[in-house]
């Protein structure tokens, strides 16, 4: 391979669309994987390496480096797997003969659970977004953006979406007779996801309001595909905004603002469901996990919701 074809940047150009093409990766995968390894490969530079040339003792310097700098061993064990997958790639295509991060150990890190909020917390959550609705003082604006952030959490808290896959849903989903709707995930993957009323019926006031205002304001808005339309670049609501007014919400309600986010409703659909006895398998499916081990993190409310059935139900149980 001549040099110029053989930088880091082409290099990582070549990897990023494997993984598209191949793996079906996100953008917000790729995204990751471009900011891994070019912080990797600034490294290599400043010691005259690249790509091409680097050994296993560069890859350890490395990951030494990023123990100087801090990082966390969750993410430290995200950049060796960033180069693992680099290497190997190099390797399959034939652009290196050999594979320096085949012998690499990672930092050990048990896997964290997931924060969960309370069935409790979020019921609170969900009367606070709604009596911001009809509050009497409300402008338009304030009393739209009240109905669609208590749309979001409806919706999030009934499926159990990622943030990305929320915020982009197509108009379609909130047709009246939708007690289904058709999700796009990750690698632009399909899966069927159930509504249950109170999101239904969410999504329906939501849309009415909007369509009270522009009867009353005398206009016709341009026609949008997005539930949840914005006038940013991507022409729905943004993860970022919907984050923010989730925390003014939690604040509102005497929540920890730290302690809520989308991530952490989407954790919540998941345990509460589990520990009302749903088969992991079927929350696995809802969540659109593409492994089981990923949807496992949530065994934990398994096992005690099966430790509480013994304590309660079993005949030998102490009393």
């Amino acid at each position: 391979m001549k040099s110029g074809k053989a930088s880091d940047p082409h290099l990582t150009s070549l990897f990023l669309d494997m993984l598209a093409a191949e793996q079906g990766a996100g953008v917000n995968t790729l995204d990751a994987y471009r900011r891994d390894l070019e912080d990797f490969s600034a490294f290599l530079t400043r010691s005259g390496q690249s790509f091409m040339s680097a050994g296993t003792e560069a890859l350890r310097d490395y990951l030494g480096d990023l123990d100087t700098r801090g990082f966390k061993s969750s993410s430290v064990a995200r950049r060796l797997s960033a180069m693992r997958h680099l290497f190997r790639f190099l390797l399959s295509e034939r652009i290196r003969s050999d594979d320096p991060a085949a012998i690499l150990s990672g930092p050990k890190r048990g896997r964290s659970l997931p924060k969960v909020l309370s069935i409790s917390d979020v019921d609170r959550l969900l009367a606070c977004a709604k009596t911001a609705i009809d509050t009497p003082d409300a402008s338009s604006a304030q009393r739209l953006r009240a109905a669609r952030l208590y749309c979001l959490l409806e919706v999030l808290y009934a499926t159990g979406l990622r943030v990305s896959e929320l915020v982009s849903l197509p108009l379609a989903a909130a047709r009246r007779d939708a007690r289904m709707i058709v999700v796009r995930g990750k690698g632009n993957k399909e899966r069927l996801v159930p509504l249950n009323d109170a999101s239904r019926q969410a999504m329906a006031d939501y849309l009415a309001i909007i369509a009270e205002q522009r009867q009353a304001a005398a206009k016709n808005a341009a026609a949008t595909k997005w539930l949840f339309p914005s006038f940013g670049e991507s022409g729905h609501l943004t993860r970022q905004h919907f984050a923010r007014d989730l925390k003014d919400l939690a604040a509102a309600a005497g929540l920890a603002p730290r302690l809520v986010s989308p991530h952490v409703l989407r954790h919540a659909f998941a345990s509460h469901l589990l520990h009302n006895g749903a088969d992991l398998r079927i929350v696995q499916t809802l969540l659109g996990h593409t492994d089981i081990s990923t949807t496992q993190i949530y065994t934990h409310v398994v096992e005690e919701r099966l430790k509480s059935l013994v304590r309660d139900l079993h005949p030998l149980a102490e009393t």
